[in-house]
């Protein structure tokens, strides 16, 4: 192989596969020496290199330097195994180039376009044609995806195997929602406002639960945006799918009021924590109780999520039943439903005694 054409084949694998030219350099060498090892019949003792800057290649024998044999004095299969070490190397290099291109990308959102189908999976190409696999268990059901559709993708892993790097991407998972408002909304992406958990059911509804740091910010207005625009380009990147922004709060109570939304107008009062099983009783309206627990209980699940306590949701009527099935008195609970909240209860003895006390006072 002349100087001239040795110089031209790495810049030409330079610019086409991106590989730095060091790295192609070290593999033809790597790749001659072992051809000349098999062909003289040694393991070891006879090393290639090439000059850097004008494509010599000098043979480093034990007793010295001597010039490489012409492939003809090579021969057939030496010259077969020089380009089957070479493209191995080559293929290692873009492995190693690829993983560690996107390594540094795990749980960041890319832009990509639709390839391919493979039955329920999905091939897409990201930035300089590489390729990446969406697969089912990754993918939003009820989406329907066409090649040549351009799509954002959540960066969820990227392993080596063998001499490729396969890159896996997803649409269904909870952190893609919060990296898209991350985008989307300034506030969130300068540490503003902190996405404080997402719960979601991919292509229907998630709940996204926010905080300011900056009492002067409106963390629900500002990723609302004016118009509801903000909001509008993650509904239209999740195809529709319903999203819930709602109030982070330190206190248990209010932020269970906020995951319920939407519904609303259920009291403090009406929450009952249970610490020790880890949930929370809920009493709610006949109006806002299909509201709380949503289609499915989708609504009531997601809230669970924000919480990470169970909920459990009842009207008045059905816990005064449960109650007299069980024997008990459900009296304070109508006191409840009815008395104002700065009211104090009158201690009486029976209800039968209230008219005759009346009659006493007149």
């Amino acid at each position: 192989m002349r100087k001239d054409d040795v110089l031209r084949m790495i810049d030409a694998i330079h610019r086409e596969r991106g590989i730095e030219r060091e790295i192609l350099f070290c593999a033809l060498e790597e790749a001659l020496s072992m051809a000349v090892r098999k062909k003289v019949g040694v393991e070891e003792g006879f090393e290639v290199r090439i000059d850097r800057k004008d494509g010599a290649i000098m043979l480093q024998a034990p007793d010295g330097s001597i010039s490489l044999p012409s492939a003809e004095e090579l021969g057939r299969i030496a010259a077969q195994t020089t380009k089957q070490v070479f493209m191995q190397k080559i293929r290692e290099a873009e492995r190693d180039r690829v993983f560690v291109e996107f390594e540094d990308m795990v749980g960041t959102v890319v832009s990509a376009q639709v390839h391919k189908l493979e039955g329920p999976n999905v091939i897409v190409t990201l930035t300089g044609k590489t390729e990446a696999l969406l697969p089912r268990s990754e993918r939003i059901q009820s989406e329907r995806l066409h090649v040549g559709d351009r799509i954002r993708v959540l960066v969820k892993e990227v392993r080596k195997e063998g001499s490729r790097v396969v890159i896996i991407m997803s649409r269904k998972d909870p952190l893609f929602v919060q990296k898209l408002f991350e985008v989307e909304i300034p506030e969130i992406a300068e540490g503003i406002i902190r996405v404080m958990k997402v719960a979601r059911d991919p292509g229907y509804r998630s709940k996204v639960a926010v905080y300011s740091m900056d009492e002067r910010v409106d963390c629900i207005g500002a990723c609302l945006g004016v118009r509801g625009t903000r909001i509008r380009n993650i509904n239209d990147e999740l195809r529709m799918e319903k999203i819930d922004i709602i109030g982070w709060s330190d206190s248990l109570e209010e932020l269970v009021q906020n995951a319920l939304k939407p519904a609303k107008d259920i009291p403090i009062e009406h929450i009952f924590p249970d610490e020790e099983n880890q949930s929370v009783f809920v009493l709610v309206s006949e109006e806002q109780k299909p509201l709380a627990i949503g289609m499915g209980g989708r609504n009531v699940r997601l809230a669970a999520q924000i919480v990470g306590w169970d909920i459990e949701l009842k009207t008045p009527s059905e816990y005064e039943a449960e109650i007299l099935a069980e024997g008990g008195n459900p009296g304070g609970l109508d006191q409840l439903e009815v008395m104002p909240e700065e009211a104090a209860p009158v201690p009486t003895d029976s209800p039968a005694e209230e008219p005759a006390r009346n009659q006493e006072d007149a």
